[in-house]
């Protein structure tokens, strides 16, 4: 299996992010990193900053984000930004990794829930490791069913939470080592 076709799409955040970033890059795998003019990064290696123009492909009504995620979130430029970043992620990937919790209406705290929505919504392959409970679920058939997915393909998105626990960074470091053991 050649490791370079592969490629990790991220934001370059600390926590999650970063770690499959090191994962990714331990491996030979491409790790490009989406971003905005002013966002401070953890990991700014392979960064493509995102134009206005880029950007606004990626818009979303605040209120649709809000009422998807069943939160609110005000109209702020950084936030919009965030969530514009985060289509671009989900847009080029296949599969979906996210580090995080599920709440009970099936929603991913924080600004992490808006990759799984959009990979929801994309029909992507979504797996989220759900750190209170220390197990990774797969979204399937309109539910979250408990599974030990692995890197199916060559374009994936990895992503989650900043507050990354030891639990959270092991599943990581055993996804990659199931999706690609050594010989």
């Amino acid at each position: 299996m050649d490791l370079s076709n592969y490629t990790l799409y991220s934001s370059g955040l600390k926590g999650a992010e970063t770690t499959f970033s090191e994962e990714a890059e331990k491996r030979g795998i491409k790790d490009i990193v989406y971003t905005f003019e002013g966002h401070k990064l953890a990991r700014d290696k392979n960064t493509v900053v995102l134009d206005k123009a880029q950007l606004e492909r990626g818009d979303i009504s605040m209120e649709l984000a809000s009422r998807m995620l069943n939160r609110t979130y005000y109209e702020t430029e950084k936030i919009r930004k965030v969530l514009q970043t985060i289509f671009h992620m989900v847009n080029s990937g296949h599969q979906v990794f996210v580090i995080g919790s599920i709440q009970e209406d099936n929603s991913v705290k924080g600004g992490t829930g808006w990759a799984v929505e959009l990979a929801k919504m994309f029909n992507r392959p979504l797996h989220v490791f759900d750190q209170p409970n220390k197990k990774w679920f797969t979204w399937k058939e309109s539910n979250w069913k408990e599974n030990t997915p692995k890197i199916e393909y060559e374009t994936f998105v990895g992503s989650g939470t900043r507050y990354l626990n030891d639990a959270g960074r092991e599943a990581i470091v055993k996804l990659f080592q199931d999706s690609f053991p050594e010989d």
